[in-house]
């Protein structure tokens, strides 16, 4: 295969996008680990207009890439060996090493913990029970990984059961046409409005069936679609039309939020309508930022090299960051421009620190989520 730059641009735009909306999450009035002393109402319509395919369309850009990956490789045992060191690892040290700053910030700011963070390290973090209503150890922002290898084994052993068949001469007649945005955008319709009203994504990994029947299909998607010319061409011509689409149901999506802010609408039908719009836009865009990427984004400029390795250390670190440093602003109650000011600025520089450091150090590109430097041959 060739590699598509174009989908290269799209996931890095992805995580970038991805970095920006967790440090929205701190002013929005949603959940968050940590959140700003008054959030904003307001700040949910743009928080909407990402909301519904920003991590759908990171799924479906890893099942391309993993089509890539898989051809390139020797087998499809040797995929699955490389695929868990790259993302097991990385996941491991996140859990252990990255991620405790983010549940002990919550429990000081959100739960009335007392204890520092030294005493919450050793008696609290590693203790496997629930504390103060968290439960921990915590992956928090990387059951994207986990979820992301899960589905690479479910691949891998499918690819391993069909052998030397394939289901893409299927998928080409099937996507190749104008069902490539319709249907998934049927099934997501289904899944929001009509099979998991109202339920949203868990991130729990057993429980948590409402994403995994929107993100598997996707990651499985991607990887087909990595495959199919047909698919990718009727991608290309549709693009504006679903970008007009994706924004009128946008729009759908920020008038219900502003007459019924914060998930206060009724079930029926401003509910159903709320999460069929939803669907319909997630879907639409995707269709038109792949379209878009594939006519206009598929070459090659000097940064994408070093953006594509970087995305992945930037995203492993970025919450945490966020996180700490949002619970070292609250007690100066900093007006909120200011304080969104701080935590932009924090957040690139400590991405970009944490990756431009542990690049250069042998034994720390693994746990960062980066290949080990080439082996060299003595002569």
């Amino acid at each position: 295969m060739e590699r598509h730059y174009g989908l290269d641009w799209l996931r890095i735009g992805a995580f970038a996008l991805l970095i920006l909306y967790h440090i929205g999450m701190v002013f929005v009035p949603w959940g968050y680990h940590a959140k700003t002393a008054q959030p904003l109402a307001w700040v949910a319509i743009p928080m909407l207009a990402v909301n519904s395919w920003r991590l759908l369309l990171l799924f479906v850009v890893s099942g391309y890439a993993s089509r890539a990956l898989l051809v390139r490789g020797p087998a499809t045992g040797h995929f699955a060996v490389n695929r868990t060191w790259r993302l097991i690892i990385p996941l491991l040290f996140g859990v252990i090493v990255v991620v405790p700053l983010q549940p002990w910030v919550e429990l000081i700011t959100q739960h009335g913990y007392t204890h520092d963070f030294g005493y919450f390290l050793l008696h609290d973090y590693f203790s496997f029970r629930v504390v103060n209503g968290l439960a921990l150890p915590t992956w928090q922002h990387l059951w994207f990984v986990a979820y992301l290898w899960i589905y690479t084994m479910v691949l891998a052993v499918l690819v391993a059961a069909m052998g030397q068949r394939s289901l893409q001469r299927g998928f080409d007649r099937l996507f190749g046409g104008w069902l490539v945005w319709l249907l998934p955008a049927a099934w997501l319709v289904l899944v929001s409005a009509w099979l998991f009203p109202g339920i949203g994504p868990s991130n729990d990994l057993v429980g948590d069936s409402v994403s995994h029947v929107q993100y598997l299909p996707a990651f499985l998607f991607g990887f087909a679609l990595a495959g199919s010319t047909p698919a990718l061409a009727t991608m290309r011509r549709l693009w504006p039309w679903a970008l007009a689409i994706g924004i009128a149901c946008y729009g759908i999506v920020a008038a219900t939020e502003l007459r019924w802010p914060n998930s206060s609408m009724p079930t029926w039908p401003w509910g159903i309508l709320f999460a069929s719009a939803r669907a319909v836009q997630g879907w639409s865009m995707i269709v038109a930022l792949i379209g878009f990427a594939d006519s206009h984004l598929n070459r090659d400029l000097p940064w994408r090299r070093v953006l594509t390795e970087a995305v992945f250390p930037f995203y492993i670190i970025h919450q945490t960051i966020i996180v700490g440093v949002e619970g070292a602003l609250l007690p100066f109650g900093l007006p909120r421009l200011v304080e969104f000011g701080v935590l932009v600025v924090t957040t690139l520089v400590g991405c970009w620190l944490f990756y431009a450091i542990g690049r250069e150090i042998g034994w720390l590109r693994p746990l960062i989520g980066l290949r080990p430097f080439p082996q060299t041959k003595e002569t």
